[in-house]
Protein backbone atom coordinates (compact mmCIF):
# COMPACT_ATOMS: atom_id res chain seq x y z
CA UNK A 1 0.00 0.00 0.00
CA UNK A 2 2.78 2.38 0.85
CA UNK A 3 4.57 1.79 -2.33
CA UNK A 4 1.49 2.39 -4.39
CA UNK A 5 0.67 5.69 -2.35
CA UNK A 6 4.48 6.55 -3.20
CA UNK A 7 3.71 5.47 -6.98
CA UNK A 8 0.29 7.35 -7.45
CA UNK A 9 1.47 10.19 -5.71
CA UNK A 10 4.10 11.26 -8.33
CA UNK A 11 2.41 10.10 -11.80
CA UNK A 12 -0.18 11.23 -14.08
CA UNK A 13 -2.15 9.92 -16.56
CA UNK A 14 -4.13 11.42 -19.32
CA UNK A 15 -7.85 10.64 -20.36
CA UNK A 16 -9.33 11.58 -23.50
CA UNK A 17 -12.79 12.95 -23.70
CA UNK A 18 -14.59 13.54 -27.30
CA UNK A 19 -17.55 15.80 -27.76
CA UNK A 20 -20.12 16.86 -30.54
CA UNK A 21 -22.39 19.99 -30.62
CA UNK A 22 -24.21 21.89 -33.76
CA UNK A 23 -23.42 24.80 -32.25
CA UNK A 24 -19.24 24.13 -32.26
CA UNK A 25 -18.20 25.41 -35.58
CA UNK A 26 -14.64 23.98 -36.03
CA UNK A 27 -12.98 20.96 -34.25
CA UNK A 28 -10.87 22.60 -30.88
CA UNK A 29 -8.79 20.28 -28.63
CA UNK A 30 -8.27 21.43 -25.36
CA UNK A 31 -6.14 20.11 -22.32
CA UNK A 32 -7.81 20.95 -18.80
CA UNK A 33 -5.68 21.30 -15.66
CA UNK A 34 -6.73 21.41 -12.29
CA UNK A 35 -5.18 21.46 -8.98
CA UNK A 36 -1.69 21.88 -9.79
CA UNK A 37 -0.93 22.93 -5.76
CA UNK A 38 2.67 23.25 -6.77
CA UNK A 39 3.21 20.11 -7.48
CA UNK A 40 6.19 19.20 -9.85
CA UNK A 41 6.50 16.61 -11.88
CA UNK A 42 10.28 16.28 -12.82
CA UNK A 43 12.22 19.64 -12.70
CA UNK A 44 10.24 22.48 -13.79
CA UNK A 45 7.57 20.09 -14.39
CA UNK A 46 9.10 18.98 -17.50
CA UNK A 47 7.10 15.62 -17.21
CA UNK A 48 4.04 17.36 -17.40
CA UNK A 49 4.73 19.94 -20.31
CA UNK A 50 6.37 16.98 -22.58
CA UNK A 51 2.88 15.30 -21.80
CA UNK A 52 0.74 18.49 -22.89
CA UNK A 53 3.30 18.87 -25.96
CA UNK A 54 2.51 15.52 -26.76
CA UNK A 55 -1.21 15.92 -26.90
CA UNK A 56 -0.73 19.05 -29.24
CA UNK A 57 -3.65 21.08 -27.57
CA UNK A 58 -5.24 24.36 -29.05
CA UNK A 59 -5.71 25.88 -25.48
CA UNK A 60 -5.16 25.29 -21.80
CA UNK A 61 -7.78 25.48 -19.96
CA UNK A 62 -7.53 26.18 -16.77
CA UNK A 63 -9.76 24.85 -12.99
CA UNK A 64 -8.57 26.23 -10.71
CA UNK A 65 -5.85 25.81 -7.56
CA UNK A 66 -2.67 25.91 -9.56
CA UNK A 67 -1.20 27.19 -6.38
CA UNK A 68 -1.69 26.29 -2.54
CA UNK A 69 -2.73 29.60 -0.37
CA UNK A 70 -0.16 29.70 2.48
CA UNK A 71 1.50 32.12 3.88
CA UNK A 72 4.89 32.91 2.33
CA UNK A 73 4.49 29.97 -0.20
CA UNK A 74 6.30 30.32 -3.31
CA UNK A 75 4.93 31.27 -6.18
CA UNK A 76 7.47 30.34 -8.65
CA UNK A 77 6.10 27.00 -9.26
CA UNK A 78 2.81 27.52 -10.86
CA UNK A 79 4.81 30.71 -12.40
CA UNK A 80 7.41 29.15 -14.14
CA UNK A 81 5.40 26.34 -14.93
CA UNK A 82 2.33 28.87 -16.50
CA UNK A 83 5.04 30.67 -18.28
CA UNK A 84 6.09 27.56 -20.31
CA UNK A 85 2.47 26.62 -21.11
CA UNK A 86 1.69 30.59 -22.29
CA UNK A 87 5.02 30.69 -25.06
CA UNK A 88 2.79 28.04 -26.85
CA UNK A 89 -0.77 27.70 -25.78
CA UNK A 90 -3.45 30.31 -25.39
CA UNK A 91 -4.25 29.85 -21.61
CA UNK A 92 -7.35 30.48 -19.98
CA UNK A 93 -7.41 30.69 -16.19
CA UNK A 94 -10.77 29.75 -13.77
CA UNK A 95 -9.54 30.43 -10.04
CA UNK A 96 -9.92 28.09 -7.29
CA UNK A 97 -10.66 28.61 -3.69
CA UNK A 98 -6.83 29.16 -3.24
CA UNK A 99 -6.40 32.05 -5.85
CA UNK A 100 -9.39 33.52 -4.35
CA UNK A 101 -8.56 32.63 -0.41
CA UNK A 102 -5.48 34.84 -1.12
CA UNK A 103 -7.72 37.78 -2.25
CA UNK A 104 -9.84 37.10 0.69
CA UNK A 105 -6.97 37.19 3.65
CA UNK A 106 -4.48 39.87 2.77
CA UNK A 107 -3.97 39.53 6.44
CA UNK A 108 -2.70 36.21 6.21
CA UNK A 109 -1.36 35.95 2.70
CA UNK A 110 0.15 39.74 2.21
CA UNK A 111 0.68 40.68 -1.20
CA UNK A 112 0.21 37.04 -2.50
CA UNK A 113 -2.52 37.82 -4.80
CA UNK A 114 -1.32 40.56 -6.57
CA UNK A 115 1.90 39.56 -6.87
CA UNK A 116 0.32 36.42 -8.64
CA UNK A 117 -2.20 38.46 -10.49
CA UNK A 118 0.65 40.24 -11.89
CA UNK A 119 2.69 37.78 -12.80
CA UNK A 120 0.00 36.04 -14.31
CA UNK A 121 -1.09 39.02 -16.68
CA UNK A 122 2.78 39.82 -17.88
CA UNK A 123 3.00 36.39 -19.13
CA UNK A 124 -0.51 36.99 -21.21
CA UNK A 125 -3.01 34.53 -19.52
CA UNK A 126 -6.53 35.12 -20.15
CA UNK A 127 -8.00 35.18 -16.82
CA UNK A 128 -11.66 34.52 -16.02
CA UNK A 129 -13.08 35.98 -13.09
CA UNK A 130 -16.54 35.87 -13.18
CA UNK A 131 -16.12 36.60 -16.77
CA UNK A 132 -16.28 35.09 -20.74
CA UNK A 133 -13.85 35.21 -23.52
CA UNK A 134 -15.59 34.59 -27.01
CA UNK A 135 -13.96 31.91 -29.53
CA UNK A 136 -16.34 32.81 -32.84
CA UNK A 137 -14.05 30.80 -35.03
CA UNK A 138 -14.47 27.93 -33.09
CA UNK A 139 -18.20 28.69 -32.07
CA UNK A 140 -17.23 29.00 -28.28
CA UNK A 141 -17.52 30.87 -24.80
CA UNK A 142 -15.35 29.74 -21.96
CA UNK A 143 -16.75 31.37 -18.53
CA UNK A 144 -15.02 31.49 -15.28
CA UNK A 145 -16.63 31.50 -12.39
CA UNK A 146 -15.54 32.13 -9.26
CA UNK A 147 -18.07 31.86 -6.52
CA UNK A 148 -18.73 33.09 -3.08
CA UNK A 149 -16.35 31.53 0.37
CA UNK A 150 -19.63 30.24 1.51
CA UNK A 151 -19.86 27.44 -0.99
CA UNK A 152 -16.75 26.01 0.56
CA UNK A 153 -17.53 25.31 3.78
CA UNK A 154 -16.70 21.91 5.47
CA UNK A 155 -19.17 19.01 6.30
CA UNK A 156 -22.29 20.21 3.82
CA UNK A 157 -22.94 21.74 0.65
CA UNK A 158 -24.69 24.99 0.95
CA UNK A 159 -28.03 26.29 -0.98
CA UNK A 160 -27.46 28.59 -3.88
CA UNK A 161 -29.64 31.24 -5.03
CA UNK A 162 -31.03 30.39 -8.13
CA UNK A 163 -30.22 33.41 -9.54
CA UNK A 164 -27.10 33.65 -7.84
CA UNK A 165 -25.02 32.73 -11.22
CA UNK A 166 -26.78 34.44 -13.51
CA UNK A 167 -25.88 37.56 -10.98
CA UNK A 168 -22.31 36.71 -11.41
CA UNK A 169 -22.33 35.95 -14.74
CA UNK A 170 -24.79 36.74 -16.57
CA UNK A 171 -26.78 34.93 -19.27
CA UNK A 172 -25.66 32.41 -21.59
CA UNK A 173 -24.82 32.32 -24.78
CA UNK A 174 -27.78 31.09 -27.12
CA UNK A 175 -25.40 31.05 -30.34
CA UNK A 176 -22.12 29.38 -28.79
CA UNK A 177 -21.29 26.31 -26.99
CA UNK A 178 -21.08 27.47 -23.65
CA UNK A 179 -17.87 26.31 -21.36
CA UNK A 180 -18.19 27.04 -18.17
CA UNK A 181 -14.96 26.65 -15.98
CA UNK A 182 -16.55 25.87 -12.09
CA UNK A 183 -14.08 25.05 -9.43
CA UNK A 184 -16.11 23.18 -7.06
CA UNK A 185 -18.45 20.37 -8.92
CA UNK A 186 -21.05 20.16 -5.90
CA UNK A 187 -22.89 23.04 -7.74
CA UNK A 188 -23.71 20.94 -11.08
CA UNK A 189 -27.44 21.17 -10.88
CA UNK A 190 -26.95 24.98 -10.84
CA UNK A 191 -24.56 24.76 -13.31
CA UNK A 192 -26.97 23.00 -15.61
CA UNK A 193 -29.91 25.00 -14.76
CA UNK A 194 -28.24 28.31 -15.59
CA UNK A 195 -27.11 26.89 -18.96
CA UNK A 196 -23.73 25.38 -19.31
CA UNK A 197 -23.22 23.26 -21.93
CA UNK A 198 -19.78 21.78 -20.58
CA UNK A 199 -18.70 22.26 -16.86
CA UNK A 200 -14.52 21.71 -16.08
CA UNK A 201 -14.20 21.27 -12.37
CA UNK A 202 -11.35 20.10 -10.33
CA UNK A 203 -11.65 20.53 -6.64
CA UNK A 204 -12.17 16.99 -5.03
CA UNK A 205 -8.90 15.27 -6.04
CA UNK A 206 -10.65 12.34 -7.04
CA UNK A 207 -11.12 11.67 -3.23
CA UNK A 208 -7.80 11.61 -2.43
CA UNK A 209 -8.30 7.72 -2.00
CA UNK A 210 -10.13 5.35 -4.48
CA UNK A 211 -11.18 2.22 -3.12
CA UNK A 212 -10.18 -0.87 -5.52
CA UNK A 213 -12.83 -2.29 -7.87
CA UNK A 214 -15.57 -0.40 -7.05
CA UNK A 215 -14.07 3.25 -8.03
CA UNK A 216 -15.33 5.81 -5.77
CA UNK A 217 -13.47 8.35 -3.86
CA UNK A 218 -13.10 8.10 -0.34
CA UNK A 219 -13.59 12.00 0.83
CA UNK A 220 -14.10 15.64 -0.17
CA UNK A 221 -12.17 18.63 0.88
CA UNK A 222 -15.50 19.77 2.61
CA UNK A 223 -14.89 16.56 4.59
CA UNK A 224 -17.63 14.44 2.92
CA UNK A 225 -17.30 10.37 2.74
CA UNK A 226 -17.75 9.03 -0.64
CA UNK A 227 -18.97 12.49 -2.27
CA UNK A 228 -21.28 11.97 -5.23
CA UNK A 229 -19.14 13.82 -7.69
CA UNK A 230 -15.51 12.37 -7.20
CA UNK A 231 -14.05 12.59 -10.58
CA UNK A 232 -14.77 11.46 -14.18
CA UNK A 233 -17.94 12.44 -16.72
CA UNK A 234 -21.30 13.67 -15.29
CA UNK A 235 -24.73 14.64 -16.99
CA UNK A 236 -27.47 16.42 -15.91
CA UNK A 237 -30.04 16.93 -19.06
CA UNK A 238 -27.71 18.45 -21.59
CA UNK A 239 -25.24 19.62 -19.67
CA UNK A 240 -21.87 17.45 -18.77
CA UNK A 241 -19.36 17.73 -15.93
CA UNK A 242 -15.85 17.00 -16.92
CA UNK A 243 -14.48 16.39 -13.16
CA UNK A 244 -10.54 16.63 -12.73
CA UNK A 245 -9.39 14.20 -10.20
CA UNK A 246 -6.44 16.82 -10.33
CA UNK A 247 -2.22 17.14 -10.32
CA UNK A 248 -1.73 17.94 -6.52
CA UNK A 249 -2.14 17.38 -3.05
CA UNK A 250 -2.16 19.58 -0.12
CA UNK A 251 -2.33 19.19 3.58
CA UNK A 252 -2.94 15.61 3.55
CA UNK A 253 -0.34 15.08 0.49
CA UNK A 254 -1.37 11.34 -0.75
CA UNK A 255 -3.31 9.79 -3.57
CA UNK A 256 -3.84 5.96 -3.05
CA UNK A 257 -5.01 4.28 -6.75
CA UNK A 258 -5.94 7.51 -7.79
CA UNK A 259 -3.15 9.30 -9.82
CA UNK A 260 -3.11 12.64 -11.12
CA UNK A 261 -4.79 13.61 -14.43
CA UNK A 262 -4.58 15.93 -17.76
CA UNK A 263 -7.72 15.80 -19.40
CA UNK A 264 -7.77 15.84 -23.50
CA UNK A 265 -11.03 17.36 -24.46
CA UNK A 266 -11.98 17.33 -28.03
CA UNK A 267 -14.65 19.48 -29.12
CA UNK A 268 -16.13 18.70 -32.33
CA UNK A 269 -18.92 20.00 -34.86
CA UNK A 270 -22.07 17.68 -35.08
CA UNK A 271 -22.14 17.30 -38.69
CA UNK A 272 -25.20 15.33 -38.28
CA UNK A 273 -27.26 17.57 -37.51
Amino acid sequence: MLWIMLYDSNRFVVRHYPLRDQRIKKSVKAVVLADLHNKRYGKENERLLQAIDEIGPDMILIAGDMLTAKPKATLDVAVGFLTELAKKYPVYYGNGNHEHRLKLYPGNYGDMAERYEEALTKIGIHRLVNEHKDLPEYGIRIYGSEIDRLYYKRFGIQPMDPEYLSGILGQPSEEYFNILIAHDPDYFSKYADWGADLVLSGHVHGGMVRVPFWGKGVVSPNVRLFPKYDGGEFTIGKSRMLLSRGLGMHTIPIRLFNPGEILEVELMPDEGK
